[in-house]
């Protein structure tokens, strides 16, 4: 049994293993497609109708709401949250 990383937060093990920046955007996707999707069951908005508002295709959204799918544009994101009445909020921490 190896005691390397012993001590260490799940972080700097990561890190090390040079998958730090892969994980934190698929964590990231995964809580934007999340809040998108919880917004249109509030708002009782169809995949179909969110599409529309947001001028593009069905297949598009398909892509935004799949959680594992990371290459999504600002640009995108902002016309998903403007067709929910929502802003989006972007920040570096």
């Amino acid at each position: 049994m190896t005691l390397k990383h012993l001590g260490s937060n799940f972080d700097n093990f990561l890190r090390e293993e040079g998958i730090l920046e892969d994980v934190q955007a698929i964590a990231a996707k995964r809580v934007i497609a999340f809040q998108i999707a919880q917004e249109m069951k509030r708002r009782r908005v169809s995949k179909t109708a969110l599409a529309q508002q947001m001028n593009t295709s069905r297949a598009a959204l398909d892509r935004l709401l799949d959680p594992s799918n990371t290459s999504v544009t600002l640009q995108t994101l902002e016309r998903a949250a403007h067709a929910l009445g929502k802003r989006l909020v972007v920040a570096l921490a």
